[in-house]
């Protein structure tokens, strides 16, 4: 199993208001060994695991499991053949930032019930930023397809380091992939970024989504 409990425990967190300084408090631990934890710099032993576990109501294998960011698949509501799914708070599109800070939701968006059809995920992310201009604009709603690869070309919610996000149109080459922003651009600082197999493998680097829809509010 694929053991994600440092990004899990900060998203547990954050999802239930608390600051590190808090659940410190809980865990009987100094502040800092919560942020070497979340940053993947220290591992708790296995009963502060269970302790944490206990603490935000998860079970051991979903704690140290799959990411639960962007585990979203369970729709708010299903009605007339339409499912309600939550708006993830922001992804960034310029730069590579810390990942969807606020990952509580922070708004909803209705999807045709079809698209669950298959055993598919969805996740939305409120866009920031204009590095993807003109296809993407800032504060655009983008629904991503949840999948852990894509075909050359496709526009994809990216993780890097196993912690920042970002949303990029990302190129398959031989030897890794480019990472471009469409408003490539030196003057403002947009600029594609090539990873190796290796950097993908080490970094690690890593597809989340691939954008299945835009959600734009007409001014």
């Amino acid at each position: 199993m694929e053991n994600n409990f440092a990004t899990n425990l900060k998203h547990l967190r954050i999802q239930s208001g608390m600051t590190q300084e808090e659940l410190a408090k809980k865990m009987d631990k100094d502040y800092s060994t919560i942020g070497k934890w979340e940053l993947g710099q220290r591992s708790p032993i296995m009963t502060d695991v269970i302790k944490i576990a206990d603490i935000f109501q998860v079970s051991l294998e979903k704690l140290i499991g799959s990411s639960m960011i962007y585990d979203n698949a369970t729709p708010i509501k299903i009605s007339n053949n339409v499912a309600s799914i939550p708006v993830l708070g922001k992804i960034p599109a310029g730069m590579p930032l810390e990942a969807i800070e606020n990952t509580y939701a922070v708004d909803t968006v209705d999807i045709p019930v079809e698209w669950l059809k298959g055993d598919n995920h969805y996740f939305a992310l409120k866009l920031e930023g204009d590095s993807m201009e003109p296809d993407y604009l800032d504060n655009d709603i983008v629904i991503f397809k949840q999948a852990s690869d894509c075909e050359n070309g496709q526009d994809c919610c990216i993780r890097i380091n196993g912690f920042d996000a970002t949303f990029k149109r990302v190129r398959k080459q031989e030897n890794g992939i480019m990472v471009i922003p469409l408003n490539e651009n030196n003057s403002t600082g947009f600029v594609s970024t090539f990873y190796s197999k290796e950097d993908i493998e080490n970094m690690p680097i890593e597809i989340l989504g691939i954008v299945k829809q835009i959600r734009r509010n007409k001014n």
